[in-house]
């Protein structure tokens, strides 16, 4: 049960050469609901899905924006996203005070894993238990990037985490050719359609449950929540019965990682 004691602190590796707190942390993820992240030439777009702890409480937060160019959205345990957040604001502002410009991306992104990885060679520190999508625009275009507990950072076109996560990236691995040309509405779409692949049978996006968040080359980073998603949830169409198809949709115009199955969309304390 206890893995002969090799899992009692982040800095001791089993004799396999793993590091058995990183991969508890990385299992923390996957209980998540699911986000799921897409970039095109223009935009990028954050999409995720909320949930109630129970039907009388209200719905957890999933996206956290950073400074007007960047935001993010979480999978795992929201106490940890918010330290890093934090931190992302930090190095957000005295970027804007010391140089007076935004800070790049792939900047503040090493910086909160330089962060997390300090935590897997100090004793008495955990990993962090949560993964996040950050998304953001800086001079060089729109950007995506995860973050993974390890202190690993990759940049994607496309990426999903959290519960069920592999359906998500099987749609976008279909789809990823077609998002560099797409229009902001367009990439929004595609985006709720992965993220509509990784529900459970009895389950579908409503406005209640779902968090659209975009970026994009002379456009600030803004959040869409409530009612505001419903126009984008009519142009997915069908939603909640996607499982299973053999044909990927394509959006009508609007003008403007592993491999193994993610674990059970289980009620607990994750996001």
């Amino acid at each position: 049960m206890f893995r002969n004691s090799y899992d009692n602190d982040s800095v001791t590796f089993s004799p396999q050469g793993r590091i058995f707190q990183v991969e508890y942390a990385l299992e923390a993820i996957k209980q998540g609901s699911a986000a799921v992240g897409l970039v095109s030439n223009t935009h990028a777009v954050l999409v995720a899905l909320k949930r109630n702890a129970e039907e009388l409480g209200s719905y957890q937060k999933k996206v956290i924006k950073i400074d007007s160019h960047l935001g993010l959205a979480l999978a795992g345990l929201a106490p940890d996203a918010r330290v890093l957040s934090n931190f992302m604001r930090q190095q957000s502002m005295s970027s804007r005070l010391i140089y007076a410009r935004p800070i790049p991306v792939a900047r503040v992104v090493n910086a909160i894993a330089d962060k997390a990885q300090v935590n897997t060679q100090t004793y008495g520190r955990r990993p962090y238990g949560v993964g996040l999508l950050i998304a953001g625009v800086d001079e060089t275009g729109p950007h995506l990037w995860e973050f993974q507990p390890s202190g690993m950072v990759l940049e994607y076109k496309g990426a999903a985490i959290g519960a069920r996560s592999q359906s998500a990236r099987t749609y976008l691995e279909r789809n990823f050719e077609l998002f560099p040309g797409l229009s902001r509405d367009e990439l929004v779409v595609h985006g709720l359609r992965a993220l509509r692949d990784s529900l459970a049978q009895d389950k579908s996006l409503t406005s209640a449950n779902t968090s659209v968040a975009v970026v994009g080359i002379g456009e600030e980073f803004k959040l869409y929540d409530g009612d505001e998603v419903t126009m984008w949830l009519e142009k997915v169409g069908d939603v909640g019965s996607s499982r299973g198809r053999t044909e990927i949709e394509q959006p009508e115009a609007s003008g403007s990682g592993p491999t193994a199955a993610a674990a059970p969309d289980t009620m607990d304390t994750t996001d």
